[in-house]
């Protein structure tokens, strides 16, 4: 009588580690797949690292991995090995996994692929308000990789360029080192200075379900120049929270942004805040020469005559005005809130800004503003 084929209870262990909370995808699957294909599997400990090497993306992966795998083959988890054994172990199953994904023979593996890019394009174009909680999870890593460019600005300073303006200092010493000569012309252009971006999120109860996921974008912003980038969230008051945010583990940053802010889900005082936050900031030098993006839907329940007056100040400092309103990218959508109504005249560009890859173009708006 021949052997139980053991792929049933390795892919039912997989889908027991799902079920505990480790996001063990098909990829991971079969690099595991793979990984014990090349070890003893009547070993525990070996089959114990080669589900530990590839299926576990975390370090919080760990414990619940450690619960499945003894309850699934009831076995006890081998102890810790020491480091370099347990570096020359991870080595193995990584290059074990990488060959797998690299080969490209199987064409399970081109197909999952496939629905996996699908998966990432559609993700791209849903509205951030209507993702469930998995996506959510993967629309935090889609976040984490954005590579944000920051804007520049021509300094008063000059630097040495292949053409431009004739440097007349550089040629006249380089006239000295050969006799009076002129034997090489030296040009000089203006240097460029990185230039400040201002975001003002809104988070009243409006834009709650946005909220979450426009703080880790701004977060990805802030993470890409630290000093130039200044982060207010807007309610019915305003709070500074770029010091938060400038923290490098993005799951820190936005429980310290959480704490800071106060009227998460709030009201909306838009024409207020911007007050506020002209009186103390802007008009000392924040929002001066700056790009500054208000994200919110416009919903004002104050007066809205006052919201114009206050980014009409802000026209006149800044360097560019963008409004991003999440309902903006809907069919249909017309500029009729009043706080829109008011605010529009005074801004350079209304953007939507209702999904990733909305979010996406805003960073490319930024750059060239």
């Amino acid at each position: 009588m021949s052997a139980p084929d053991p792929l049933a209870g390795l892919v039912g262990f997989a889908t027991a580690l799902r079920e505990a909370g480790v996001p063990a995808g098909p990829q991971r699957v079969q690099a595991y797949l793979d990984a014990v294909n090349r070890v003893d599997i009547a070993d525990p400990g070996q089959l114990y690292w080669a589900g530990r090497v590839t299926l576990c993306a975390d370090p919080d992966d760990l414990p619940r991995y450690d619960d499945a795998f003894a309850q699934w083959f009831a076995a006890e988890p081998p102890h810790a090995r020491p480091a370099t054994v347990r570096r020359e172990q991870q080595a193995r199953m990584a290059a074990m996994s990488t060959e797998g994904a690299k080969s490209g023979e199987s064409e399970t593996n081109g197909e999952q692929l496939k629905v996996a890019a699908t998966d990432t394009e559609l993700l791209r174009q849903r509205d951030l308000a209507e993702l469930t909680a998995a996506e959510r999870r993967h629309l935090r890593e889609l976040l984490s990789v954005l590579k944000p460019v920051p804007p520049t600005r021509n300094s008063l300073r000059r630097r040495p360029a292949k053409r431009g303006a004739l440097d007349s200092g550089r040629t006249l010493r380089g006239m000295l080192a050969y006799g009076g000569e002129p034997v090489r012309l030296a040009h000089r252009k203006r240097a460029t200075r990185p230039r400040r971006v201002v975001l003002l999120l809104d988070v009243s109860g409006s834009m709650s379900p946005y909220a979450d996921a426009l703080l880790r974008f701004a977060h990805v912003v802030v993470r890409a120049a630290p000093g130039n980038v200044e982060v207010f969230t807007l309610g019915t008051r305003l709070t500074r929270v770029s010091r938060q945010l400038r923290q490098r583990d993005p799951e820190r940053a936005m429980l310290s942004a959480g704490q800071a802010v106060p009227d998460f889900a709030g009201g909306t005082r838009l024409g207020e805040t911007l007050r506020v936050f002209l009186d103390r900031w802007g008009q000392r030098g924040v929002a001066r020469r700056a790009v500054v993006v208000v994200f919110s839907d416009g919903w004002e329940r104050g007066d809205p005559s006052l919201l114009g007056e206050q980014l009409a100040r802000m026209r006149r400092l800044a360097h560019a005005v963008i409004w991003v309103n999440p309902h903006a990218g809907r069919e249909g959508y017309a500029p009729v809130q009043s706080g829109i109504a008011a605010a529009l005249p005074h801004l350079d560009r209304l953007l939507a800004g209702h999904s990733l890859a909305t979010l996406e173009r805003l960073l490319v708006e930024i750059r060239d503003a």
